[in-house]
């Protein structure tokens, strides 16, 4: 470290700047006194602001004369670890994102507008008469009853492991004068977490994937790729329990929020208080409170999507990412990351265990299994002993259809349900109609702001763009002709369920999608009531295909399996896969064999045929075939420029200059193509244009990157248009 007197303070300030900020030391203070990590107000133009100490320098590219100094110090120990500063400094380099953004946007907004990193934490407990109080004082209120007894084993309970259930439950506590608000001290690194409960037995499948991940083998990456029903979550608990008993703590990352109340259920009951989650559907002082339990080591366990991943463990042992071929892992706004791969980088730095689980593994996961960068563990048999469904096709070309369900399928649901089994439908197409058309002469409504049409929302007399949200009043008459000839056009989930309505009168339907999911509990209690039986059609979108257990489904029915066939986007073909599996995966997982039909316009299609025939292994070593024939990801790493404007010229003008400059570096084995028009090139009222860049792997990308972010803001059109800069992109449209 630089010697006290003449050491500058290097800060990540969150500011659209790809670099760091150097200042001067506060008054009486040394450099190497502050420990990386801690927070640092500063002067910032015209104000001020918080910045996060990243390393001390000898030396700066400003002239010492002119660097202002740092006014405070807000931490008295770091608020972040070696481990988690490595990781954004990583993140912010390699994704080529502003450092400042990619550290301040990972923190609860809490620290990012100087809370104490240390607190006190809101729980509750009982009072006296609580703790004296026996079951049948609350025999008409079981959830009441089931707190008071969770209080009165356990003791103070954060109030950050309450769900919304148990949060009204506490509210009629504390009316009964049973229980109260109190506070934890945040010093609980000496914690005591309970004794993981009994776990189930296991398979021979099972046993071998949990003595594979070994917890002195310190840091490897572990791919799990069990079939739906094989029970990858036992194998997790059983790995997570192992971590506690060790006295080391877990983190454990799921896709979506819907996936969390069904998860923290199931880990709650094997180890109690000592889990903690952490999502977007908490209230910033509940992330906050999360973050510094798992800081603290009071949680043992912390469950959240792929921000959980940026936080602080006193005591890490095991990563475990659930789906990892979900999207969702991937920040497709603001600062661009992919937690998946950030995962492996965090792992590395801790020297502890990475699980990626999936019944369908990305292709790029499957690349490195497959040439021993991870451990692959293979789970191919259902628990139990049941069978995977089957998977027919079914040709709408030769099968009439009824509001977009065709004779062979009405006829399977029919059979189903009268042996007493569940139906569910899938389409990933909310609302009524995809399209509103003139019959009279032949107009299409569409978005004034995008390149797409309105939506059908007839519950609502609404027309909605699923794109930039633009919505208006279900017209009268056409818009262009005046005619009252008005029809939807296609199937929404909307319109299948009131198709249901009429042609299963006897069975009640449920639809899942995010329109009849708005409230907080809705999917929670939809659930339930599938489990419970009630419900005996269920209808909805991707958000049916995230690992829920419906062991009363034995069929299932994939409406439109065509979307993904003929996109431009290279990997459509893989996502369309994966949601086919994931989706045919939720049924024969309890005692009745489960049946998939796919309705489909090409059942000669060679994914179709494959898929059906060789299962997600055999269509997952075709297309890896196919991408390494062409060039294509996980065998290429790409880069996408992006630029757009309220008119086509500029961002044209900005990425063809962009092109220039990268060519011009000359930097081997990297290609520049484009600009192109992005696949909706017009969306909320901007033209959008973009910018590809090639190389066969990261090294010479990363190098033409590093030298043309920098220059890309002093190109002539750069003030004129918006640009993002997506490494390792998703999606190409």
């Amino acid at each position: 470290m630089p010697a006290a007197d003449t050491a500058i303070l290097r800060l990540a300030i969150p500011a659209p700047i790809h670099g760091y900020f150097d200042y001067l030391p506060p008054g009486g203070m040394a450099a190497a006194d502050l420990p990386a990590g801690v927070r640092v107000e500063v002067p910032f133009g015209r104000g001020r602001r918080l910045g996060l100490l990243v390393e001390t320098a000898a030396d700066s590219e400003v002239p010492r004369a002119r660097l202002r100094q740092a006014l405070r110090v807000l931490d008295s120990a770091p608020l972040l670890p070696p481990d988690l500063l490595v990781l954004l400094r990583w993140g912010a380099e390699y994704y080529r994102q502003p450092p400042g953004e990619m550290f301040w946007s990972m923190l609860p907004a809490g620290l990012r507008q100087g809370a104490p990193a240390e607190a006190l934490e809101q729980a509750i407990r009982t009072t006296p008469a609580g703790a004296a109080s026996g079951p049948s004082a609350l025999r008409r209120a079981p959830r009441q009853a089931a707190l008071l007894a969770r209080l009165q084993a356990a003791g103070p309970v954060p109030a950050t492991q309450l769900e919304a259930p148990d949060r009204r439950a506490a509210s009629a506590l504390f009316a009964r004068g049973l229980a109260e608000r109190c506070e934890l001290t945040d010093t609980a690194s000496a914690a005591v977490w309970p004794a993981p409960g009994e776990g189930l037995p296991l398979t021979a499948d099972q046993t071998a994937a949990v003595g594979a991940v070994r917890p002195d083998d310190g840091f490897n990456v572990h791919l799990l790729h069990g079939v739906t029903g094989s029970g990858k979550t036992e194998v997790y608990l059983r790995l997570m329990a192992e971590r506690l008993q060790a006295g080391r703590q877990s983190l454990v990352l799921v896709p979506e929020i819907g996936l969390t109340p069904q998860l923290l259920a199931r880990l709650r009951s094997r180890f109690g208080d000592a889990v903690c989650a952490l999502h977007s559907g908490l209230t910033d002082t509940e992330r906050l409170a999360a973050w510094r339990a798992a800081r603290t080591g009071r949680a043992a366990v912390l469950v959240g999507t792929r921000s959980a991943l940026f936080v602080p463990l006193a005591r890490p042992g095991l990563i475990i990412l659930d789906e990892e071929h979900d999207s969702s892992f991937r920040q497709q706004e603001g600062v661009r990351y992919s937690a998946r791969d950030l995962a492996v980088v965090r792992a590395r730095e801790l020297g502890v265990p990475l699980v990626l689980g999936s019944a369908t593994p990305s292709l790029e996961s499957l690349r490195h299994a497959r040439e021993g960068r991870y451990r692959l563990l293979e789970m191919p048999r259902r628990v139990g002993g049941g069978c995977e469904p089957t998977l027919s096709l079914v040709d709408l070309g030769h099968h009439r259809q009824q509001q977009g369900l065709s004779t062979p399928l009405l006829a399977a649901m029919r059979r189903h349900l009268d042996a007493d089994g569940q139906v569910l439908l899938f389409l990933n197409r909310r609302g009524f109609a995809p399209a509103l058309w003139c019959t009279d002469c032949g107009h299409i409504v569409e978005c004034p702001r995008c390149d797409a049409r309105m939506t059908v929302h007839l519950g609502d007399s609404r027309l909605r763009c699923h794109h930039c949200g633009h919505e208006k009043r279900l017209p009268d008459a056409c818009p262009a002709c005046g005619s009252a000839g008005l029809a939807p056009v296609g199937q929404g989930t909307e319109r299948i369920e009131e198709a249901l309505a009429s042609l299963f009168p006897n069975h009640r339907a449920a639809r899942i999608d995010r329109d009849t999911m708005r409230r907080r509990d809705s999917l929670e209690r939809q659930l339930d009531a599938v489990r419970r039986g009630e419900v005996r059609i269920l209808v909805g979108t991707q958000m049916l295909t995230k690992g829920h257990d419906f062991p009363g489904i034995s069929l299932v029915g994939i409406l439109d399996a065509d979307q993904g066939l003929f996109s431009s986007d290279y990997r459509a073909s893989e996502r369309l896969a994966q949601t086919i599996v994931q989706v045919a995966g939720r049924c024969g997982r309890g005692e009745r064999p489960g049946e998939v039909l796919i309705q489909t316009r090409f059942p000669g299609h060679p994914l179709m045929a494959r898929l059906c025939e060789e299962g997600y292994a055999g269509f997952a070593a075709a297309l890896l075939a196919e991408r390494r024939g062409a060039g294509w990801p996980p065998y290429t790493r790409l880069a996408l420029l992006r630029a757009e404007a309220p008119g086509r010229r500029a961002p044209v003008a900005f990425l063809e200059a962009a092109r220039e400059l990268a060519r011009g570096f000359g930097v081997a084995g990297t290609e520049v193509l484009g600009p192109a028009p992005a696949g909706m090139e017009r969306r909320a009222g901007r033209y959008r244009q973009q910018l590809l860049f090639l190389a066969p792997d990261h090294r010479p990308l990363q190098r033409l990157l590093g030298q043309l972010v920098s220059r890309l803001a002093t190109l002539p059109d750069a003030r004129r248009v918006r640009w993002i800069l997506d490494v390792d992109p998703h999606d190409l449209i």
